[in-house]
């Protein structure tokens, strides 16, 4: 698999915070980093696409942020382990992981969804969630310290046909080790948020099935609705768990 850095920005010093955000490139991701670069945190971004993570980090380094991309498949277990390490080892530390890397498949029905994307929604919504979160635990629990951001789903605490089992299964999941993290290593200090949104105007929205309408998007929760949201859970002080946010639009369509 491919891993490669680039490091830009010049604002801030040496002991600047420092945010892994994972599905960087786009969407949920890419507005939760803008919104810590925006904070002075220096974030590192991670995806698959490496030409995609390079005009991300343009954008905030332009801005006058602090970036870096660090390409990475989450669902290689080891990559991970790997990147981790690669963060740790550059800064001297891991202050957040934000998993933002998520997808779903166009056949969601139990008819329809095969083998093979059953397995590849549950690698990346689920088992890169966990590869992340077990790289940088020994990081986190050597300072003392540390938060963790999970990006699951409305699905995630409400069943509804639309986001189709696999990924319902997935986010549920991920729902439940975010709690079940902060239920072990509270005592070593560290502490973990799950974000429930439901419909986010991101990109892969168009990618469904019956693809919602520009009016409706307009509507939903917009990206950086959900950057602002990470911030805040971020920049809470080191006393203060958020475990959980359930966030919607005002006028939301699961509703209907």
């Amino acid at each position: 698999m491919s891993m490669a850095a680039a490091s830009t920005g010049t604002r801030g010093a040496a002991t600047r915070r420092v945010a892994w955000v994972t599905g960087a490139g786009t969407g949920i991701g890419l507005a939760g980093a803008r919104a810590l670069a925006e904070g002075g945190w220096h974030v590192v971004l991670s995806g698959r696409r490496e030409d995609m993570l390079a005009g991300a980090c343009a954008a905030i380094t332009d801005g006058g942020g602090s970036a870096e991309a660090l390409a990475l498949d989450v669902v290689d277990a080891g990559a991970a382990e790997a990147a981790a390490t690669r963060i740790a080892e550059r800064h001297g530390r891991i202050d957040l992981l934000v998993n933002a890397a998520g997808i779903n498949v166009q056949r969601r029905s139990w008819a329809d969804c095969s083998a093979a994307d059953w397995e590849r929604v549950l690698d990346i919504n689920l088992k890169g969630t966990v590869h992340t979160m077990r790289a940088v635990l020994p990081f986190m629990r050597a300072a003392g310290g540390g938060a963790i951001i999970n990006v699951a789903s409305w699905a995630g605490r409400f069943t509804a046909a639309m986001p189709g089992a696999a990924y319902t299964a997935s986010k549920s999941a991920v729902a439940a080790l975010t709690h079940e993290f902060n239920i072990e290593e509270f005592r070593h200090g560290l502490r973990a948020c799950c974000l429930l949104p439901a419909e986010v105007a991101t990109p892969i929205l168009k990618q469904r099935p019956v693809p919602p309408s520009d009016d409706d998007m307009a509507r939903m929760l917009q990206p950086e609705d959900l950057g602002q949201t990470i911030a805040f859970v971020a920049n809470m002080p080191a006393h203060v768990c958020v475990n959980e946010i359930l966030i919607s639009p005002t006028w939301n369509r699961m509703f209907l």
